[in-house]
């Protein structure tokens, strides 16, 4: 690979760290960032809560199990090396009923088998000790969760890449890709040049670029907004670090919860409501194109059939603010509607089978030259470091 040009799509975390790993790789490599955005981490990456997960509940032996240990560590680091916040808050899963405390059990026990250091059982008083605000029957600690900024982080990448010879071109959109000879040529209005490898991070738009280079149709992003409130600043006491609820094993999504940020801010939410654009953060904003083809889609109806009671409940919740302080009140009792201030939204781009599955798994592919991130959900800024790697491998071997 030494003196080849390689294209990194996506200036988010993910892409900001391969672009990084193949310098570490190989100084020689030219490496170029394209963003479609004026600056980076504007979507996923700069939109979250900033948690730095544990591993508490993947399955044992996947990818996300393996690469969210493995990318603690080099996270953890990263940021010492650069003076960036990395803070061990903790984090409590609360049982509310006795079901919640056998899946609570469950996770424990998968928690342990993923090696997740310190983590254990709590009974009500224990709970209390640990989050005294808190409600519930039983808990679930993990000691070493921790909180960060993952913007921050991506900018210190990305710094890391521009001082090694790296390019990073903002405002560009990809709109496609040609393969000649050894090299893709990538076009964004104009050809942007040509390259011996081109790895597609384009989070919500990644399936859109995928396809563009010829990989297969599935699995398409469908958009999930999550919608936030924090805590007015003379209520945030009520929290010490993260409160989480038990999930639900039949969803990716986690449940409203109450989470400290490294800027003492405590961010409750998120709920999950379908997008109507790809990054549509705003309810009234509305790509008619984009709904029109997921509505005719076969996969995502019957998506909605299996899950019509929980999308009206999310959507209750998105449309009501009291609603959606009784989701958290669950949990934290002295929360009241008064406590909570709007917070910018994010939006999750979620990763959808033929069949109208949930891809719940990191997927990479390739077409070519072209190595595509198909889905990288969270905990993917958690192992950003290691999912680099992985995906340079893919690119390089």
């Amino acid at each position: 690979m030494v003196g080849n040009r390689v294209a990194v799509i996506g200036a988010g975390i993910i892409g900001a760290a391969v672009a990084r790993e193949l310098l570490l790789r190989d100084p020689a490599t030219r490496v170029t960032v394209i963003e479609k955005e004026a600056e980076p981490a504007l979507h996923q990456t700069g939109r979250n809560s900033g948690v730095v997960h544990a591993g508490l509940y993947y399955t044992p032996g996947s990818a996300k199990a393996r690469l969210v240990r493995s990318g603690i560590a080099l996270l953890q680091t990263f940021c010492d090396d650069h003076g960036l916040p990395y803070q061990e808050v903790g984090k409590v899963l609360v049982a509310l009923t006795d079901q919640d405390r056998e899946r609570m059990s469950a996770i424990f026990e998968r928690a342990r088998a993923n090696g997740v250091p310190g983590v254990r059982l709590v009974d009500a008083d224990g709970l209390r000790e640990l989050e005294p605000h808190a409600a519930g029957i039983a808990g679930l600690h993990s000691p070493t969760t921790a909180i960060t900024d993952y913007g921050a982080i991506t900018r210190a990448l990305l710094g890391e890449v521009i001082d090694a010879g790296g390019e990073l071109r903002t405002g560009i959109a990809v709109t496609g890709f040609t393969e000649v000879g050894d090299e893709v040529r990538v076009f964004g209005g104009e050809e942007l040049g040509g390259y011996h490898r081109v790895i597609n991070c384009a989070g919500l738009q990644a399936d859109r670029l995928a396809r563009l280079a010829g990989d297969q149709e599935y699995p398409v992003i469908v958009p999930f907004r999550g919608e936030f409130a924090v805590l007015r600043a003379d209520r945030a006491d009520l929290v010490n670090g993260l409160i989480y609820p038990v999930p639900d094993p039949r969803y990716p999504f986690l449940g409203v919860h109450l989470t400290r940020r490294v800027d003492g801010r405590v961010l409750v939410g998120p709920n999950a409501v379908l997008a109507l654009a790809r990054e549509g953060y705003r309810r009234r904003d509305v790509a008619g194109d984009q709904l029109l083809s997921l509505v005719r889609w076969p996969g995502f109806r019957r998506f909605a059939r299996r899950n019509w009671a929980t999308g009206i409940r999310e959507l209750a919740g998105s449309s009501s603010r009291r609603l959606f302080a009784r989701a958290a009140r669950r949990y934290l009792p002295e929360l009241r509607v008064r406590d909570l201030e709007p917070a910018p939204p994010g939006i999750r781009a979620q990763a959808m089978d033929a069949d109208g599955s949930l891809v719940d798994d990191f997927r990479i592919s390739r077409a070519g030259r072209v190595v595509c991130v198909r889905n990288a959900p969270s905990p993917a800024a958690t192992a950003s470091l290691a999912i680099a790697r992985e995906i340079v491998d893919t690119a390089l071997g």
